[in-house]
């Protein structure tokens, strides 16, 4: 062994027998045995062969054994940081969890009060008093803010009674921002709730009584009827998941209609399409508020037997109705201005709000499964009422500056 070894221990310059001209070699050294390697070779000598004849023997057990320990080194790496982010995630969660345990008692009752909700009275009245601009420039301020403080008293009772009745049915058990659970009395807070309609009631009717209208009054009291069977016994039809189609009903058709039409001192305004047209995507707004704000709510409403659309659709379904919506939101808006039934004005400035819709879509999705962050959910949409609302009304006065087809000379009731 040692003859055939030692003649390698150097270059080597060979004939033809020996079928290459040069070889190069190193020593190194696997578990007290010395190997060499052939590093150059001729074409006569498969040099692969040579190597492995030569260096495999020990090598590969040592590149193996390397390899399976560079391997079980990077598992236990992985591991570990696997194990920490799940332990940083689990702990945010719990960070989470325990903040909504300690929240203050003013953001609950800042909760409670819902004050961004009231939107949801100030849109329907702008927007249908800005159509009664529109068709005869008409605008009575003391009307107006009459009508605007009956409907915050209608919206108010629409909350408080709300609180009420999920918490007979225990729908509002784990709910810390309900009334009812903040005062701590079921009977002082649905007697405050019907004083609230009885003085938004009387308010509407003067109004209707000052504008000699009773479509007006027959249509403000259909959208307290629906507000009434959304919520109260014996129906409670927002258990059997019919709150979303009310809601439209109440606060687009009926009450921006009634509105349009109570700016008038006489009978003669008519129901055109734009009136009508303008009260169906009040509606879609409004109506994807309500949708959002049972996000949070799916488990609490699924263990009374309320069966909102979200709890029959599941989170996911859920946001994707979202983006259906806004989607078909923003499509209806430019085919009425395509079709005339709008005004351009009205057009151009809600396809400015396409953004805010863009946000509402972007958040649901994100945190569909977030039981946390989707509590936001409806406020984000409460956003885009307002601000389509305000874009849509807006439209209407400057197209009522535009138009040809009007009398142009606006009238100014106080």
């Amino acid at each position: 062994m040692a003859l055939a070894a030692a003649p390698l221990c150097s270059s080597v310059n060979g004939g033809p027998g020996f079928g290459f001209s040069k070889v190069n070699y190193c020593h190194f050294h696997n578990q007290g045995h010395s190997f060499s390697r052939l590093t150059k070779f001729g074409c006569g000598i498969n040099s692969h062969s040579v190597y492995r004849s030569f260096c495999c023997i020990g090598c590969t057990n040592r590149c193996n054994s390397r390899s399976a320990l560079r391997w079980r080194e990077s598992r236990r790496q992985h591991q570990h940081l696997r194990h920490f982010f799940s332990c940083r995630a689990q702990h945010s969660d719990a960070l989470n969890e325990e903040k909504e345990e300690n929240i203050s008692r003013a953001t609950l009752i800042w909760r409670a009060v819902k004050l961004p909700i009231y939107s949801v009275a100030l849109v329907p009245l702008t927007v249908g008093s800005a159509a009664a601009y529109l068709q005869a420039g008409l605008f009575s301020v003391t009307r107006y803010l009459a009508l605007l403080a009956s409907s915050v008293l209608i919206i108010t009772w629409l909350n408080l009674s709300n609180d009420v009745y999920d918490f007979d049915t225990g729908a509002d058990k784990n709910k810390k921002e309900s009334v009812v659970n903040i005062v701590g009395s079921r009977t002082g807070t649905l007697i405050a709730a019907y004083v609230s309609l009885d003085l938004g009631f009387c308010g509407l009717v003067w109004a209707s009584l000052q504008s000699a209208n009773l479509r007006a009054i027959l249509l403000l009291a259909s959208a307290i009827t629906c507000g009434y069977i959304y919520q109260c016994p014996p129906f409670r039809l927002s258990y059997q998941g019919l709150g979303e189609p009310l809601c439209f009903a109440a606060f687009g058709p009926f009450a921006t209609t009634a509105f349009y039409l109570l700016q008038s001192s006489t009978s003669i305004l008519p129901i055109s399409g734009t009136i009508l047209s303008a009260s169906v995507l009040v509606g879609l707004t409004t109506s994807l508020i309500l949708f959002c704000s049972h996000f949070h709510q799916i488990d609490d409403d699924k263990a009374v037997g309320k069966y909102s659309p979200l709890v029959r659709l599941g989170t996911k379904t859920g946001a994707e109705v979202v983006k259906a919506s806004v989607m078909a939101l923003y499509s209806l808006t430019i085919v009425l201005g395509f079709t005339k039934t709008l005004p351009s004005a009205s057009i151009i400035l809600s396809v400015l709000t396409i953004p805010m819709g863009r946000m509402v879509i972007s958040f649901v999705e994100k945190n569909h499964e977030d039981k946390t962050k989707i509590f936001m959910a409806k406020y984000y949409c409460v956003r885009l009422h307002a601000l389509f609302g305000a874009a849509l009304a807006a439209g209407l006065v400057v197209a009522r500056f535009f138009a040809r087809n009007y009398n142009m000379s606006p009238v100014l009731l106080t």
